[in-house]
């Protein structure tokens, strides 16, 4: 009797991996934006205490946004860079010279 051979585990798809990776880092960045933008608040509270409080959401809020649309925008170009994707588009195979 034949014995049953062993089933290789599969292999993960690169656009798969790739949207995990870029979801757990936006997770990370979200966190961190949301820090950066109550740091922001505090110190402009600070500066001036009769600040009204639609002033300090409105800091909040425009930090945190600006925050995470630079860090969303670096990692696209970022992940597309290392992806072979532009290399792709562009026409040219690794190793092609000008």
């Amino acid at each position: 009797m034949e014995a049953a051979m062993p089933r290789p585990d599969p292999v993960p798809k690169p656009r798969a991996s790739a949207t995990r990776k870029f979801k757990r880092i936006m997770v990370w960045m979200a966190l961190l934006s949301i820090i950066v933008a109550m740091i922001a608040v505090i110190l402009v509270h600070l500066g001036d205490s009769s600040i009204h409080i639609h002033m300090l959401i409105a800091t909040f809020f425009g930090v945190a946004l600006t925050m995470l649309l630079g860090t969303g925008l670096m990692m696209l170009s970022f992940f597309s860079a290392s992806s072979g994707i532009d290399r792709e588009a562009s026409g040219k195979r690794t190793g092609d010279e000008e």
